[in-house]
């Protein structure tokens, strides 16, 4: 039966293991007056049962496979995005004033405090704290000319 209904003696020899299993189980629960009939329908559903679960599976594949590649071709479209930002970045720095860009690169790049760069520019807080501010304002407007002229 297994053999008629899977065409393929690996599968169907896994199949008579599990039946065999499950008539073992269930036999004692029910009152089998034919048991060779008996016995062809439990390996007829069982077959059944294979193939519905076998094409759940092919479609939980396809759904993963579609969506695998939904998600990549999202991942490369954000990766192309930012680095045609980071692009627009590089561009951008050299065009602000020499105060903006060093205050930029050192709080956001080199991950210091407005403290620490003070220190090292000789700026005040204030000052730090405006260039910082208007360097990224500028920096926006800056990208956003370059991306036009793209």
């Amino acid at each position: 039966v297994c053999m008629k209904y899977l065409k393929n003696e690996t599968e169907a020899r896994d199949a008579v293991q599990q039946i065999f299993l499950k008539v073992l189980h269930e036999l004692p629960r029910y009152k089998v007056e034919y048991f060779k009939s008996w016995l062809y329908m439990i390996a007829k559903n069982h077959c059944l049962l294979w193939f519905r679960n076998q094409k759940h599976r092919r479609g939980e594949l396809e759904s993963q496979t579609e969506f695998t590649a939904a998600e990549d071709q999202q991942s490369w479209e954000e990766m192309m995005q930012r680095e045609k930002s980071l692009q627009l970045l590089q561009d951008a720095l050299p065009e602000l004033n020499d105060a903006q860009r060093l205050c930029i690169i050192r709080f956001y790049l080199e991950k210091k405090s407005y403290l620490q760069i003070a220190e090292s520019t000789g700026f005040t807080m204030m000052q730090v704290k405006s260039h910082i501010q208007n360097g990224k304002r500028n920096l926006k407007l800056i990208m956003e000319k370059l991306h036009q002229d793209e």
